[in-house]
């Protein structure tokens, strides 16, 4: 029995929600060691009958293996029915962040089964992902945040705050893992969480992060209406794969942008900006004979191209 202090039954009042939204017979939790997933891992066993904890072993730092033993071990002492420890290899592409995130989703997806898998990201987190979303001035899309449940993703902890976590481990007389990345000034990520959110909340009078959090939660509630539209005014203007130009120039640009991205994601693009999806609105609404817009998605040999021919976008290959 988990002791029943405010921030546990917080914790656990946020998994309840998350579960009673997306029943499942089992969940897995992405475990670190760290406080926000160990906290996680014990609120979920006190509230569903089975949770698989699965321990990542990034073999980034000496005595990493240690460290994701000892955190299985505290996931069957906290009552998960089992706990792996998974070693991954941590390429180099992206940078070392991009590299071991990578890495360890892919892991988790192989080792998850059919259960969701549940991360232990928080109000917190939530903030921040806004804040890299906004640095990249690609649109409303970028600065959605995190969904509670993306699947396989769940993130029962995004209305919790990173000090409820800590105060859970606190209460349960545990001593979570420190990462030392989490504290390394080379990642944009921490010197946001320990230089620039303090700034703002010192500035702004506080509860930054939680307004953060609610803007990107009421931008997905537009966008998904935006989306639905977006759907429906590309069901009626795709003929025979291509975009028909008359059709579709005559609707605002949030939905045309919208038809096209969808159209775009569809013909296999990747790796979308607003740049690109920009440049082909103006195949529609700025015509003057330009060339096609190459987009991310193509091969070595061959790049993905979209172009304007006879009152149509079509999509196709570009060999260089």
């Amino acid at each position: 029995m988990l002791p029943e202090t405010p921030a546990l039954l917080l914790l656990r009042q946020a998994v309840r929600r998350w579960l009673d939204a997306h029943p499942y017979d089992d969940v897995a939790i992405a475990l670190s060691g760290g406080a926000d997933s160990l906290a996680l891992t014990a609120a979920a066993v006190a509230e569903t009958d089975r949770v698989r904890a699965i321990v990542v072993d990034h073999q980034l730092q000496h005595g990493s293996g240690e460290v994701a033993r000892t955190a299985a071990t505290r996931a069957r002492e906290l009552g998960c029915a089992t706990a792996e420890v998974v070693a991954v290899t941590v390429g180099t592409v992206g940078g070392i962040e991009a590299a071991a995130r990578t890495a360890r989703y892919d892991a988790l997806e192989t080792a998850r089964g059919s259960a969701p898998v549940l991360l232990g990201h928080t109000l917190d987190d939530q903030a921040e992902t806004v804040l890299l979303g906004l640095a990249r001035g690609s649109g409303g899309r970028s600065i959605w945040g995190m969904r509670a449940f993306d699947p396989p993703w769940g993130r029962p902890l995004l209305d919790v705050r990173r000090a409820t976590t800590r105060q859970a481990c606190v209460d349960l007389g545990l001593e979570p893992y420190e990462d030392p990345h989490n504290s390394e000034p080379d990642f944009t990520r921490v010197r946001l969480r320990t230089e620039v959110l303090p700034l703002l909340e010192d500035v702004l009078g506080g509860a930054v992060a939680p307004a953060l959090a609610r803007t990107a939660e009421q931008l997905r509630e537009d966008g998904a209406v935006l989306d639905a539209a977006a759907d429906a005014i590309l069901a009626r203007v795709r003929v025979d794969g291509d975009l028909i130009v008359d059709a579709l120039v005559g609707e605002p640009a949030a939905l045309r942008r919208r038809v096209i991205r969808v159209w775009l994601l569809d013909g296999g693009a990747k790796a979308l900006t607003d740049k690109h999806l920009r440049a082909i609105d103006d195949l529609m609404v700025a015509w003057r004979g330009q060339g096609g817009v190459a987009v991310g998605g193509g091969s070595a040999g061959a790049r993905l191209v979209c172009t304007r021919e006879h009152g149509r976008l079509t999509l196709g290959f570009d060999n260089r």
